[in-house]
């Protein structure tokens, strides 16, 4: 007779199950793909407590489980200034998912809310180099981010849109403030409406932003440019279905012969400069 599957137990099958072609299939070619995981490494597994740093886990663990490749895990959580809601929902489904987290604090949102200019790039700069200190005190030599594929493709319009470049988001890269550190996205081909389908299935609830600053500027400015990048893109796949597909596929095949001018090592350059023989 079979034994009974716990909750945490159903949810990791449904990962190699229900949602392997979705979720398990992206995730491998991604970490194949990229050449993200390495013999040796010691992986910093991100946590913020959302759908996708807690899928990211999972995908990891069960990675960690099942490879030939030798590389070990720590799960960061680093509570910038959550409130007491938010910081025991990411407790309670951590131990659900059975994932060992090591949690550390610091006063991120403090700092941040009283920036005069640009709070959340300051946030984001400031949550990155903690958790690169962090990883690098338990001996890691990488970070893993949970960035999606969705995040890629709105990154790049957004860029396009609103930076005024084209601008993609690289699966993996080199730290320039912590020496030795890397950078990996192993959900770079993991959609987002199936890390959605995943949670539902499941019944599993975890925390949104759970920014101050955020929740301000929705109140005093509406949508986000992200969120209008979001409608667009909803709206353009009613007519063309592919359209995401095309956008992450027109990151890899960057025609340079066409462009008129690019940057590369922090250095401009012109078509005009092999123009003429």
């Amino acid at each position: 007779m079979s034994r009974a599957l716990d909750a945490c137990q159903m949810i990791e099958r449904s990962i190699n199950k229900k949602f392997r072609k979705e979720l398990w299939t992206p995730f491998m070619l991604a970490v194949r793909r990229y050449e993200l995981i390495k013999p040796g490494d010691r992986i910093a597994v991100c946590v913020s407590g959302g759908k996708d740093s807690m899928l990211l886990a999972k995908l990891m663990q069960e990675l960690r489980r099942h490879t030939e490749v030798p590389f070990e895990l720590e799960f960061l959580v680093m509570d910038p200034g959550y409130n007491a809601a938010n910081r025991q929902k990411i407790e309670e489904n951590a131990a659900l998912l059975r994932v060992p987290i090591t949690v550390f604090e610091t006063n991120i949102f403090s700092v941040a809310d009283v920036a005069d200019r640009n709070p959340c790039y300051l946030c984001a700069r400031m949550r990155r180099g903690h958790l690169y200190g962090k990883a690098r005190e338990l001996g890691c030599n990488k970070i893993a981010l949970g960035h999606h594929f969705n995040d890629v493709i709105e990154t790049t319009v957004m860029a396009m849109f609103y930076g005024a470049q084209l601008q993609a988001m690289l699966p993996k890269l080199h730290s320039d403030n912590f020496e030795g550190m890397e950078l990996i996205r192993p959900l770079y081909c993991v959609r987002e409406d199936d890390i959605v389908a995943w949670a539902r299935y499941n019944r599993l609830e975890f925390i949104r932003c759970a920014c101050r600053l955020t929740e301000r500027a929705a109140v005093d400015t509406g949508a986000s440019k992200r969120q209008e990048i979001k409608a667009l893109l909803r709206e353009l796949k009613k007519t063309n279905p592919d359209i995401e597909m095309s956008v992450f596929n027109s990151i890899h095949a960057v025609c340079l012969d066409t462009m008129p001018g690019w940057k590369t090592g922090g250095e401009h350059h012109s078509f005009l400069e092999n123009y003429d023989p």
